[in-house]
């Protein structure tokens, strides 16, 4: 019998064993009979055939299995930070997280941004200490890295004896029979009356120590932290218990509705879509509303997520996830019901890379922009575009990792071959000085449409700003709208080639006319306006830059200023701590890209890097890279209004 549920992902840096202890969990809850193993790529969760040959997970999976009288939903993520919008989307779905980390490793990139990312969202978290089995494993390093990296009070509940050898043990230190006193310490310090009781030598039940431990775990105050070895089957049941113990029963409504796509997929029989439902309840043969598209969706058929035994069932209801087939327009980061007051699309990573998919076969162009449509559906930040002018197909990318795998993934899933351009950092392009821009669009007729704009720069990050300040009398309401709707496009490419940003635009001047002016002539003419403007604008680049941080042994200091220097890095601090340097700056992406292998290279491969997308910042135009308008520029009025209006083949 189920009396709760957990939705909980399960996050690592790649290679901290991640998908080993999601096998043991599903073993021990009785849910396959053998374990998989990733070397063997016969795991329940890497299903890909791309993940079965690299032994990672590069697809988000969710499932469903029952510890106790608990219904524990799984998202199992990926842990290579190229495929981190994956990871980024599970953070919509979930009420809280394991984080693995590898007991030899440490704190590693990844892990230091699943954990930041925990803690903006404030999604409760326990961890999981893996592979005390290897040799270099040393747990209290790992605390302490926890504690001075990530600011994370760990609550370590058991202890270990034989670390770093296969006779490895762990003893539970957290129990009604056993309490270590320096836990009880540190518990009580978050609670005056039990600190109170404490000093005085008061009796203090177990029960009320760990209501305690469960509050500062659901406020991120403390992070229960458990211990084993997914190889030797050790900490696996006690990690079961401290899922249902620790982390949270969902907070549901039946009132307003409330969900999140966070996957889609498509299977034989169309599109699924993984919905978490939060308030409310989804019924098949009904319409929901998805906020974040504006529209309708259907809901043909919904299923389960149980591992053995996927079935269709009638209704989703508050507090679970399930699968619902009808949902064409959905993407994942989707809501449905409503949009949450105060969420910005803008706190997960976006590609900053571009690429160009280059067919083996021009042939089969047809099937390579339907393959592209299905994989962008499911993964929208891939931002596909075919340019059929130049016949070039291109999308974005977060690294090297990614396009590998894709290129695996258009082989395997779609029979399709094809090779890569180099990637190519994403600038974007400002202007500098304020400037007019106008069109009078009125031959060949009929058409009329003529605009005027005033552009100014704005601060860097402000994004794009619009506003009309003449009157219907000048131009109808509908034309105006059509002007406003189009600025999105006409600031897709600007006079360096990248998307236009950090600028306002105000709409001075106009004029239509009653007998000529057409139903789409504005949504023609603002391009030709906006661009005409920003030729006189004095447009420069804006770069990627990526903060960063390096731990290595301090007698690699020199070497490390010294080609963080030739890389245009600002380097904001150092400081040497027992022998080991910690340097943080910024760095912009373009000098970054084989800036790994090379760190790696002269300190022997002993020092650590950790990167974050940081900003945009200015850059002057030949530090950077511009590139020619793709298709018909705007700034061609000729070729421009005959495309435009459809007469140019």
């Amino acid at each position: 019998m189920i009396k709760s549920i957990r939705n909980i992902a399960v996050f690592a840096h790649v290679d901290a064993g991640k998908t080993s202890v999601t096998e043991q969990l599903l073993f021990h809850a009785g849910e396959i009979r053998k374990l998989g193993s990733v070397d063997n790529g016969d795991t329940q969760t890497d299903t890909l055939a791309v993940e079965k040959q690299r032994g990672i997970t590069v697809n988000s999976t969710v499932l469903s299995f029952q510890w106790k009288e608990t219904k524990i939903n799984l998202l199992d993520t990926p842990g290579h930070i190229d495929f981190s919008s994956e990871t980024q989307k599970a953070i919509l779905a979930i009420d809280a997280a394991v984080v693995i980390v590898s007991a030899v490793e440490g704190v590693q990139a990844q892990t230091e941004n699943l954990i930041n990312l925990l803690l903006e969202f404030d999604k409760p978290f326990i961890i999981f200490i893996n592979k005390i089995d290897r040799i270099g494993a040393n747990v209290p390093t790992v605390i302490l890295e926890l504690k001075s990296e990530l600011n994370i009070s760990s609550f370590v509940l058991q202890n270990t004896e034989n670390t770093a050898t296969n006779t490895v043990a762990i003893h539970t230190i957290w129990s009604p029979k056993l309490q270590a006193s320096n836990l009880i310490e540190q518990l009580v310090e978050y609670n005056d009356e039990l600190l109170d009781d404490f000093f005085a030598g008061n009796s203090i039940s177990f029960e009320r120590l760990n209501s305690e431990l469960i509050k500062r775990t659901r406020q991120q105050k403390l992070i229960p932290t458990f211990l084993g070895s997914a190889k030797f089957d050790l900490g696996i049941e006690n990690l079961l218990n401290g899922i249902v113990d620790y982390l949270p029963n969902p907070q549901v409504s039946n009132d307003t509705l409330f969900g999140s796509v966070f996957k889609t997929f498509h299977e034989k029989d169309g599109k699924w879509a993984a919905i978490r439902l939060f308030n409310g309840a989804i019924k098949t043969r009904t319409l929901v509303y998805n906020a974040s598209q504006d529209c309708n969706e259907k809901v043909l058929l919904i299923r389960s997520i149980d591992l053995n035994n996927q079935k269709i069932i009638d209704e989703i209801q508050a507090g679970d996830i399930a699968l619902v087939k009808g949902f064409d327009k959905a993407k994942p980061g989707d809501f449905i019901g409503r949009i949450p007051e105060g969420y910005f699309e803008k706190n997960f990573t976006k590609p900053l890379l571009s690429i160009q998919v280059i067919p083996e076969n021009e042939a089969a162009i047809n099937t390579l922009v339907a393959a592209l449509h299905i994989l962008n559906n499911e993964d929208p930040e891939l931002d596909f575009v075919f340019n059929k002018d130049e016949r070039e197909f291109h999308i974005r990318i977060h690294g090297e990792i990614q396009k590998e795998i894709l290129q695996s993934i258009l082989k395997d899933r779609f029979n399709l071959l094809v090779s890569f351009s180099q990637p190519t950092v994403i600038y974007k392009e400002t202007p500098t000085i304020s400037s007019e821009g106008y069109v009078r669009y009125w031959m060949p007729k009929p058409c009329w449409a003529i605009l005027k704009f005033k552009i100014e720069p704005l601060a860097t990050g402000s994004g794009v700003k619009y506003q009309s300040v003449i009157g219907v009398n000048d131009v109808k309401k509908q034309y105006q709208n059509d002007v406003k709707k189009t600025i999105p496009k006409a600031l897709e490419q600007g006079i360096l080639g990248w998307e236009v940003t950090d600028l306002s635009i105000t709409l001075i001047e106009g004029e239509d006319h009653v007998m000529h002016t057409k139903s789409n002539d504005f949504a023609i003419a603002t391009p030709m306006g906006i661009m005409n403007g920003l030729q006189e604008a004095k447009m420069t680049l804006l770069e990627p830059v990526l903060s960063f941080k390096i731990k290595a042994p301090s007698e690699f200091i020199g070497k490390i200023n010294s080609e963080l220097i030739k890389r245009r890095a600002v380097i904001e601090n150092a400081e040497i701590v027992m022998e080991v340097v910690i340097i943080k700056g910024e760095i912009p992406l373009a000098t970054s890209l084989d800036f790994p292998i090379k760190l790696s290279a002269i300190t022997s491969g002993k020092a650590k890097l950790f990167t974050n997308f940081l900003n945009y910042q200015k850059c002057a135009v030949d530090l950077g890279k511009t590139r020619k308008f793709k298709g018909i520029s705007p700034l061609d009025t000729a070729k421009y209004i005959l495309k435009a209006r459809k007469a140019l083949s």
